[in-house]
């Protein structure tokens, strides 16, 4: 069985396909994480998959309206956003304008995966401009950007901060209250394995599925 899901729900559905697999002997499921957008693309192009979990209610729209959904999606978790920097926090950021400082390295997500579409609208609500060195294509992509030193911050989700342990600093700002991202996953019309697709999905929006997104920091439907 194929999921195909968003980027920053790599950690705790790893967690529930290990949970899955040993409740379903002999089934296994194998994960396409990425760009919600990207994800989306690939399912109207044909690829084969049997659920889509995206980060935004807009990029399941892209599945929803090529038919290519059956059902209707649910609402499984909602996320935060979070300011992500190096460890002790050396640049001294405390809000969302301090990443316009001149100087300062920041990364976003790109405008159309959900992750950079939730950053501009929390920008745009606080009527500020900024530049990112770079436009990452997932969120994963601009949480390494800090790991790695390559630029001070970058705005990705409060559960990819959570995950990434002490190898990054979060600063929560009050903005991102103005842009919670809603989660909806589907079972996929062409589901090769529909009958397991749908037990994962009951999963996910189960009280053990929920408890393993809750610890992982995501918001309750």
């Amino acid at each position: 069985m194929t999921v195909f899901a968003a980027a920053s729900l790599k950690e705790s559905f790893t967690a529930l396909g290990k949970t899955f697999e040993k409740e379903h002997p002999g089934t296994k499921v194998s994960f396409n994480f990425g760009g919600s957008d990207a994800l989306a693309a690939s399912i109207t192009s044909g690829a084969p998959a049997d659920v889509f979990a995206a980060a935004s209610p807009k990029t399941m729209k892209t599945v929803t309206d090529a038919k290519a959904a059956k059902g209707t999606p649910a609402t499984f978790v909602r996320n935060q956003l979070e300011i992500a920097t190096l460890p002790g926090n050396p640049k001294k950021i405390a809000t969302l304008k301090d990443l316009t400082r001149s100087g300062l390295k920041v990364a976003l997500c790109a405008k159309e995966v959900p992750c950079g579409s939730a950053a501009q609208k929390a920008l745009d609500a606080s009527k500020l401009k900024l530049t990112p060195v770079s436009y990452e294509q997932d969120v994963k992509g601009a949480l390494t950007k800090v790991q790695l030193k390559e630029v001070d911050a970058s705005v990705v989700y409060k559960t990819d901060v959570k995950a990434a342990g002490g190898k990054v600093a979060g600063v929560e700002f009050p903005e991102s209250k103005q842009a919670i991202n809603d989660y909806p996953i589907a079972l996929l019309k062409n589901a090769p394995n529909a009958e397991a697709a749908t037990a994962f999905i009951d999963l996910v929006k189960s009280a053990q599925g929920q408890k393993v997104l809750g610890e992982a920091g995501f918001l309750k439907p």
